[in-house]
């Protein structure tokens, strides 16, 4: 029976669990610095209204053509707005997903070892 220090005992076991999860921590926060930079950019109306979108779940900037505000028509704008934003928030969380998705694929794991369930605790 090997000793729990010993390569393939209980102790140099956890000793790789700790180190793994200190590399998943520090690439976390690798990512979440990444996302707090990284932009999207969608638009409605046929470019009328454009809304650039941070990964981290941010609008940044709004951004209206003057042809699109018609006083007699604000239900338009508002259309357009809430059509760009959510597709700009659309985008930031489909490439967020991206990002944190690099997280599980760049760690050194040991061959057989699934974490794919943890991705979700890392949102």
């Amino acid at each position: 029976m090997p000793d729990s220090n010993s390569p393939g005992g209980f102790g140099a076991l956890f000793q790789q669990a700790q180190q793994i999860a200190r590399d998943m921590e520090q690439k976390r926060k690798e990512i979440e610095e990444g996302l707090s930079r990284l932009t999207v950019e969608a638009s409605s109306g046929g470019g009328m209204v454009r809304v650039v979108a941070g990964a981290d779940g941010t609008i940044r900037e709004v951004k209206i053509d003057p042809a699109a505000v018609d006083p007699r028509d604000v239900k338009m704008l508002e259309d357009l707005l809430l059509a760009a934003i959510n597709e700009g928030l659309r985008r930031a969380a489909e490439r967020a997903e991206e990002e944190r998705g690099k997280l599980l694929t760049s760690l050194p794991l040991p061959p057989g070892l699934d974490l794919s369930g943890l991705l979700g605790k890392l949102r």
